[in-house]
């Protein structure tokens, strides 16, 4: 079966400068690929007619979708409505379905729509109008050369709602579309060049239908197979039965058989055996609290956090011992040792992590350059610690210390049966 391709036009002079962060595309991304579209292009334009114009042009020649997100407001910056009319030689009408849909939405807030407001509902004579119910700027279906162009607002929610309501529902109706299936797992503590000479030969026998790419982050490597075919018991049996190879081949850094975040992980280790665990953060500043608070439910397994990051919190908070931090300074093994100890005391919870290290870019001595730090993990029965030295900045060191606390704290639960 021929693959339908699609790309998609992120449209806006803030995205191109940074001032705002696409998320759009990896919303329709995930959708697309989810109902079987081959994504091709992830392109970004400015509010430049000339652009816009030239990216329909280039893009329409080898794809059979282009999806287009952003510059339907009612301002003179807003461009995306012109250049379309400009590109299919279309005339403009005012479509009475969204014209009211823009009266409705302003008499809610007790407001009358201004005129310029009312352009909204200004669409080009060609275009089939998809109603947002989110908002006032109606989406746009077009069809030229056998290519479907949709050009949706920019606002993350309406756009959502636009292809959830209208776009996706259109696209399965007009095609036969393959099946694409995704299996994912979530590995800890061997980069991806060593993880990838491991399973070598574990990606060489895959059949060219299923592909692994390696997808790594601060500390994690996530490991995606992606199989596509037309026949979807097919595509599933065989996925399945690659994937449980590719779990035994990374048994022993795997933490997770599904795409999720370590935190959430953690989160479900925790409830599963019923037990709480808080943070003592020097070098972190609250940070592994804040990962540990992000999915729902934290408070069944999340007890709180003791930001020491002056050594005269340590000592008056978790009851680190003054001598411990003369002999051995606040970033040594002796001193998380003594923070799990206070933490527990403290916090009153099963588990306690500890961190305390030199993050840079000042800070450094020769015997404990910028990028030492000690990591400490422990309950009521026992406490085990981890020496880091990473060389890198501020940022991406606090990035991997977060994820190898929380990925040595996971390792810490699962042995202690």
């Amino acid at each position: 079966m021929k693959p339908i391709t699609a790309s998609i036009i992120t449209i806006g002079d803030e995205l191109l400068i940074g001032q705002t962060i696409d998320t759009n595309s990896a919303f329709i991304g995930q959708e697309l690929n989810r109902a079987g579209i081959w994504l091709k292009r992830r392109i970004a334009v400015g509010d430049v007619r000339e652009e816009i114009l030239e990216t329909l042009e280039a893009q329409s020649r080898d794809n059979d979708i282009l999806i287009l997100t952003g510059g339907l407001g009612p301002t003179a910056d807003d461009i995306t409505k012109p250049a379309l009319r400009e590109y299919f030689g279309a005339g403009i009408r005012t479509d009475a379905a969204a014209l009211q849909n823009v009266h409705d939405i302003f008499a809610r807030f007790g407001r009358t729509p201004s005129e310029v407001n009312l352009k909204q509902a200004e669409v080009p004579d060609c275009c089939t109008v998809l109603p947002n119910r989110r908002g006032t700027a109606p989406g746009m279906w077009f069809e030229k050369a056998g290519v479907i162009y949709v050009s949706l607002p920019g606002v993350p929610h309406e756009m959502k709602g636009l292809i959830t309501d209208s776009v996706l529902p259109k696209l399965l109706e007009r095609f036969t579309l393959p099946v694409i299936a995704h299996r994912t797992a979530v590995t800890a503590g061997k980069g991806e060049s060593d993880l990838a000479a491991h399973i070598a030969a574990f990606e060489a026998a895959l059949p060219e239908w299923i592909k692994l790419a390696y997808l790594p982050s601060f500390g994690l490597v996530r490991l995606r197979l992606t199989a596509r075919g037309d026949d979807e018991a097919t595509v599933h049996a065989e996925l399945d039965r690659r994937f449980a190879q590719l779990k035994e081949a990374t048994s022993e850094w795997l933490v997770a058989d599904e795409d999720i975040s370590l935190t959430e992980t953690l989160h479900r280790l925790l409830k599963s055996r019923g037990k709480t665990v808080g943070t003592a953060e020097s070098c972190t500043g609250g940070y592994l609290a804040r990962l540990l608070t992000e999915p729902a439910g934290a408070s069944t397994i999340f007890k709180g956090s003791v930001v020491a990051y002056a050594n005269e919190i340590k000592e008056s908070v978790l009851a680190v011992p003054a001598d411990v931090l003369r002999a051995h300074g606040a970033v040594s093994e002796q001193a998380v040792r003594a923070m799990v100890a206070g933490g527990l005391k403290v916090l009153g919870a099963d588990y306690v992590v500890a961190t305390s290290g030199i993050m840079g870019p000042s800070g450094g001595t020769d015997a404990k350059p910028v990028g030492t730090i000690w990591i400490g993990v422990g309950n009521s029965a026992r406490t085990e610690t981890l020496l880091l030295n990473y060389r890198f900045d501020r940022a991406r060191n606090m990035e991997l210390t977060a994820n190898t606390a929380l990925n040595f704290l996971r390792k810490f639960i699962k042995a202690d049966l």
